[in-house]
């Protein structure tokens, strides 16, 4: 409650670094565009006459190749982060993320699997991966959650058969990369995130699907604060936490899928994101999903950048770069929780 005078200010600072970032993205590469000439050319727009100060080679880079890509890690990033937040409150639980439980492995599986039985391929794979995505990734969610005996139990329990179905998923994906090398290289790339792919027709796609997940979010900010509080405060103020519990599930499950089907598995966004923000300006949710948003785009877009221009000519997955900065985080927070229950 005290820290929501700092969101404000947050949000500001963190948008204008978000547009430093993009800028930087759009810039760095090896083009050798200057910043000059990215202005001009975003100025311009896509089919504007060309300029004396840059080619068409140069305009077709910044608008059909970095842009997208650049879009894609944002609105990627922001989901990864609000699905962080809703499941982070949905478990009660700081170390509940969507790759930790597994819920990316889950879509990761059901899009790879479709491709093993050859239902994503041609014309309709625009939908059919998302939806192929959004099956696997609820088909995870139900089994952690029955496994795991539902969101009142122990924390470690839910951590575990998360990771344990990451287990049995990786295994699987790699059982199907094994008899299916044809479909070898985009099934690496699900397993460790990749905007390599981005494209107009695609950011559309996901930016719809986002937008049809995360505005419900913004209108259950009350029922989500009520969540972090025990059953009988949130019955006696008149919420139905079960119907409750099972549309966030539904909601957060959905924008994981979709971002997952066409970015693949992404790791400790969502453990990240929402952590920091909440220690910056508090636990109130209806500051908190929009500062992670925007924080949550930060992270994808630096983390993007870093993966495609750190090793020069060769990229890295971008889901590398994520998981060397939320591991050690991920340890942190498990080790104090331990401590916490021993006192």
């Amino acid at each position: 409650m005290g820290h929501a005078p700092r969101a404000l200010p947050f949000f500001i600072i963190t948008l204008l670094l978000l547009i430093g970032l993009s800028m930087a993205a759009l810039v760095l590469g090896p083009a050798n565009i200057t910043l000059g000439q990215t202005v001009e050319i975003l100025l311009a727009g896509p089919d504007g006459a060309l300029g004396t100060t840059y080619s068409a080679s140069q305009r077709y880079i910044i608008w059909n190749l970095r842009l997208p890509r650049v879009l894609t890690a944002t609105v990627a990033g922001m989901v990864l982060a609000v699905a962080g937040v809703v499941f982070q409150a949905l478990f009660r639980n700081p170390m509940a993320d969507p790759y930790v439980l597994g819920i990316s492995s889950g879509a990761a599986f059901g899009v790879a699997f479709a491709a093993f039985l050859g239902l994503v391929s041609g014309a309709t794979g625009a939908w059919s991966v998302p939806l192929a995505a959004f099956s696997g990734a609820v088909g995870a969610a139900f089994i952690i959650f029955t496994l795991a005996g539902g969101v009142r139990r122990s924390p470690v329990t839910l951590l575990l058969t998360g990771i344990a179905l990451n287990f049995m998923l990786s295994a699987l994906m790699t059982l199907f990369m094994y008899l299916n090398r044809s479909q070898l290289q985009s099934i690496i790339q699900w397993t460790l995130g990749s905007f390599g792919t981005a494209s107009w027709s695609k950011l559309l796609i996901l930016s719809i699907c986002s937008l049809v997940g995360i505005a419900p979010l913004f209108l259950m900010t009350r029922e989500l604060d009520i969540l972090l509080l025990d059953e009988q405060s949130g019955l006696s103020v008149g919420v139905p936490l079960r119907t409750v519990r099972f549309i966030l599930l539904m909601l957060s499950t959905l924008i994981t899928a979709v971002t997952v089907s066409f970015c693949g598995v992404i790791g400790f966004v969502g453990l990240m994101v929402p952590h920091i923000v909440r220690l910056i300006i508090g636990p109130r949710h209806r500051q908190l999903l929009l500062c992670s948003m925007v924080g949550g785009a930060v992270m994808m877009v630096g983390a993007d950048t870093l993966a495609r221009t750190v090793l020069g000519a060769s990229e890295l997955p971008v889901g590398v770069i994520t998981s060397l900065a939320g591991a050690p985080l991920f340890i942190i927070l498990l080790v104090n929780h331990h401590k916490g229950v021993r006192r």
